[in-house]
């Protein structure tokens, strides 16, 4: 499944001069993708349906606010299986999990639901697909992300890691005229192509996934603080310490010119000192940060004598995606119950 043309973010236009005095520009897109919001919501509505505890395998998502109200409703976070009683209600989380973990589910009778974000679906079947054509991967992606692990795991014997574009020259294949990539959804856009570049350079015959393995919102997050990074002195991304795409918004927008770039998970971690000296601020979030934690860090800057916030927005984002297949009855009777739905429809 890719995203929708009009999800694509453009070019990232030129820089406008830089305004006198203070001003905080908040950038948009930001926050919860089509995928994390599905994640969220699938938790959620298994709670509803099942009652607690629901269990989930690893955060659903990556960030520490969204799991700790989950908690609240009553999710039971583990990091493997054999913390789940037998018989227990598990999802699985946005990042996608190995056919191993299905496997161990399936033998210790575990209910399962699957909220893996789609876009990483795509690139699981991209990854069958190409160990069916015996076709060496080359996966570009950070050891020991969840992701990464799920993806490996649908062709093992079939997939190299590549962390990095100075990881390419050590590079050994077993067959440099059956190559093919493909990366995690959530890395730098700009790194990741460079890392391509160098592989091409390499291997000449190297096959491309058939679309984008980076994901939408992690490429239109990218652009849009790309956008306002050169004329702030400042930029704050509120994300976890272990979102990946929070983290390389960090790295993105120090790349386009800002003075400084700090990752926080809310306005608590924000340190006063960031702000001597510093006239224009630079907010953006990643891709599974509620959008109320942005709204903290722009009333903290409200606070300490910024005006209001304007924000700037690079484009649309329009997908969404339906809920696994165990809880779209429950959805669709709600829907109907509150007059979503027309009859016949």
């Amino acid at each position: 499944m890719s995203a929708p043309e009009q999800d694509r973010a453009p070019s990232a236009p030129e820089p406008t001069a830089q305004p006198v005095g203070k001003r905080v520009v908040v950038a948009a897109p930001r926050g919860y993708c089509a995928g994390v919001d599905r994640a969220v919501v699938t938790v959620e509505r298994a709670l509803e349906q099942y009652g607690a505890p629901v269990y989930v395998r690893k955060q659903i998502v990556h960030n520490r606010h969204v799991v700790e109200n989950l908690e609240a409703k009553g999710a039971v976070f583990v990091d493997e299986l054999d913390a789940v009683p037998e018989q227990a209600m598990v999802v699985f989380s946005a990042h996608g999990v190995s056919p191993a973990v299905h496997a161990e589910a399936a033998e210790r009778n575990l209910r399962t639901i699957d909220a893996t974000c789609p876009l990483v679906t795509k690139v699981h079947n991209e990854a069958k697909r190409f160990a069916r054509q015996d076709k060496e991967i080359l996966l570009i992606g950070h050891a020991g992300h969840e992701e990464v692990e799920g993806t490996s795991g649908e062709a093992p014997d079939h997939i190299t890691l590549v962390q990095s574009p100075e990881e390419v020259d050590a590079l050994e294949v077993k067959d440099p005229t059956k190559l093919a990539w493909l990366s995690q959804t959530t890395l730098s856009v700009d790194e990741t192509m460079e890392t391509v570049h160098r592989l091409r350079e390499r291997f000449p015959l190297l096959m491309d996934p058939p679309s984008d393995d980076i994901c939408y919102a992690t490429s239109n997050r990218q652009a849009a603080i790309k956008q306002i990074a050169a004329r702030s002195d400042l930029v704050i991304v509120v994300g976890s310490a272990n979102s990946s795409n929070s983290v390389r918004l960090v790295e993105v927008a120090l790349e386009a010119g800002a003075k400084t770039a700090y990752r926080v998970d809310n306005a608590g971690e924000i340190d006063e000192r960031w702000l001597e000296g510093v006239e224009q601020v630079g907010v953006t979030s990643g891709a599974s940060v509620p959008d109320d934690l942005v709204e903290g860090v722009l009333a903290y800057l409200e606070q300490h004598g910024y005006p209001k916030a304007v924000e700037e927005r690079l484009t649309e984002e329009n997908l969404v995606f339906s809920l696994p297949k165990e809880l779209r009855h429950s959805a669709r009777q709600e829907a109907v119950a509150v007059g979503d739905l027309q009859p016949g429809s």
